[in-house]
């Protein structure tokens, strides 16, 4: 067995997690990593072994390689790879394997070249990174006592209670306000309703769709249930509806009495890695802000929530619904007020265009007032119809969803209401060409992967693709014979270790996973290892962090633009976390789940 070591690379790249038995189970091979003066792939062949305890490993697989991967033939652009491709979809038994690669037997005999380090074939695994992704959420907790029954060695005080804090200098308001709770929105100790609405959004899409899943699951318990339930490391944790929940009563306290949305919580300067404690006692934090993009996510997230929430608390859903419309009434007074530019502790989080933003939030307000068959302060479904109708002309949905672009997750509302029909038809059609553009840009991509440039939060991109195509397969299981369930695994594979820099990009969920992570909390507690559950950034062609200081310079493994990415604690480009990362990933490991 190989002994594996940050920066070494190794020749196979597959899923170091596991795949489910149904799925296809693809993976690849560099040759020119495998071994000096590497022949054709003919000369060479793998075989998958299943391991058992106590018990003799026998092989259960035997294949050869093909030089294409998907309907990508060639050099891979951005790694400079000629990957050759294995496949061994037909093992379905679960149980723990391995992958060996041989070079076929000649004078000198067959001869083992390389063996992985074990995976699962199961559906265990995609559960419990559910509930690791889940409780990541309850570690990001602000002004929050994490208890030694819930956090484990994790346990910390509460700290950065922002219940009365004041307001930033350039809003010239005097007084404190009660910005309690909420979740830090990454790696530092900033909340951020811009970011915290999206991934808010996002994580109640899985928690509506897993209510037409069956009850019985324990996925559905995993997001619905009302009570904590036992994690996989024998943890109490809590459900994703009550993460939410917590997230969702600091947005409600960052709304201002005339409806408009506080920006952030900021402290005045960035802090080093150190504990929220010691970042308490080292500085004040303060209230920034209030603009049109922040008071159009908070209504967004707000009416979503009023839906989710309804079946279980019809009080707080009504709050929410309330809350929503008079953001949304304050927002179309005040069309286009600008982020605050103020960044000296904390993200910009900077957006030009509030556009897909209205459409957002009009389009979830249409789909509740719908259902509710009255106004709400002025504001109807018969009000909104007409003006979400050319929203739809000139606001087209995405690939995939981020902070900045969030009208897919107007477009997703539409498909998913069953009154309108014709708003439906229409969603579902535009929302189907955008899975095909997506699956398109897979097959002709050499790790199977839908963009062309590796962006800062690459794996939220990549998690936010297959959203999309989770989502769309709910109505439309395959399109023109393709499986939109495939090309969704497909990015969940790279995501946990099938990538060009062989990591499990998620913390603490395979022996490859990122051990420093940018992030605060995981450097502060004295804990060794990071905080468990947490998606890291990914590869990012930009590598900003090479320019930032000349003192700290992190490694990149290579020059290639698929080599972008190295664990080290100050690589904040690629190794930083982010919950609107986590997001997309938990809400697609829920509905894989269910």
């Amino acid at each position: 067995m190989n002994i594996y070591s940050y920066g070494m690379k190794i020749p196979v790249r597959y899923n170091h997690v596991g795949y489910a038995p149904d799925s296809a189970k693809i993976f690849f091979v560099n040759p020119q990593e495998l071994e000096p003066n590497c022949g054709s792939l003919e000369a060479y062949k793998f075989r998958v072994i299943r391991h058992v305890l106590c018990s003799e490993s026998s092989a259960v697989w035997e294949g050869s390689f093909t030089k294409d991967s998907f309907d990508h033939i060639g050099t891979c652009e951005y790694t400079g790879e000629n990957l050759w491709s294995g496949d061994f979809s037909k093992v379905i038994e679960p149980g723990r394997f391995t992958i060996q690669i041989l070079r076929k037997g000649g004078a000198e005999g067959e001869k083992l070249l390389f063996e992985t380090e074990p995976f699962e074939i199961s559906t265990e695994w995609i559960y419990r990174q559910l509930l690791a992704n889940i409780k990541s959420f309850y570690y990001q907790r602000s002004g929050f006592d994490l208890t030694a029954d819930f956090a484990g060695k994790w346990a910390r005080p509460a700290a950065h209670m922002d219940d009365c804090i004041g307001f930033h200098p350039s809003m010239n308001r005097e007084g404190t306000w009660n910005a309690h709770g909420g979740w830090y929105d990454a790696g530092d100790y900033g909340k951020y309703i811009v970011n915290g609405g999206v991934s808010v959004a996002t994580l109640l899409l899985a928690c509506e769709l897993m209510e037409i899943s069956s009850s019985d699951s324990r996925a559905y318990k995993a997001v619905h249930s009302a009570q904590p339930i036992v994690g996989p490391d024998g943890l109490k944790m809590y459900s994703l509806m009550d993460e939410v929940r917590f997230e969702l009563e600091f947005f409600l306290r960052m709304q201002d009495t005339d409806g408009g949305v506080f920006f952030k919580v900021t402290p005045e300067h960035w802090d080093g890695f150190v504990s929220p404690s010691d970042s308490d006692m080292s500085q004040k934090r303060m209230i920034l802000g209030k603009s049109t993009t922040s008071t159009l996510n908070f209504a967004g997230a707000l009416a979503a929530a009023s839906r989710v929430y309804r079946q279980c608390d019809t009080a707080f859903a009504e709050r929410c619904l309330q809350a929503a419309v008079k953001a949304y009434n304050w927002a179309v007074s005040r069309p286009f007020v600008d982020w605050p530019h103020n960044t000296e502790g904390s993200g910009g989080y900077g957006d030009e265009h509030a556009e897909d933003e209205f459409f957002w939030a009009r389009a979830m307000l249409y789909r509740e007032l719908l259902a509710r068959g009255e106004a709400i302060e002025g504001v109807s479904a018969e009000s909104l119809r007409p003006i979400l109708l050319e929203d739809m002309k000139v606001i087209p949905p995405k690939s995939a969803l981020d902070w900045r672009d969030t009208q897919n997750l107007g477009w997703i509302a539409l498909a998913l209401q069953d009154t309108d029909k014709e708003f439906r038809l229409f969603a579902r059609t535009t929302l189907n060409m955008t899975a095909r553009e997506i699956i398109d840009l897979q097959r002709s991509d050499a790790y199977g992967v839908p963009m062309r440039k590796f962006i800062w939060g690459s794996n939220g991109d990549i998690a936010n693709h297959a959203l999309t195509l989770a989502i769309v397969k709910r109505w439309a299981p395959s399109l023109g014979g393709t499986s939109l369930d495939f090309w969704c695994r497909e990015l969940v594979n790279y995501i946990y270790g099938r990538n060009p820099v062989d990591v499990s990009f998620v913390t603490g969920s395979a022996w490859s996973s990122p051990k420093d992570p940018h992030h605060r909390l995981s450097h502060s507690d004295g804990v060794e290892e990071p905080i468990p559950g947490l998606l890291v950034g990914g590869i990012n062609s930009d590598r900003q962090d090479m320019h930032r200081s000349p003192l700290i310079v992190p490694h990149y493994p290579g020059e290639q633009s698929g080599l972008s990415y190295t664990d080290e604690r100050c690589s904040f480009a690629s190794n930083e976390t982010a919950i609107n990362w986590n997001a997309p990933l938990t809400a697609v490991l829920a509905l894989l789940s269910c």
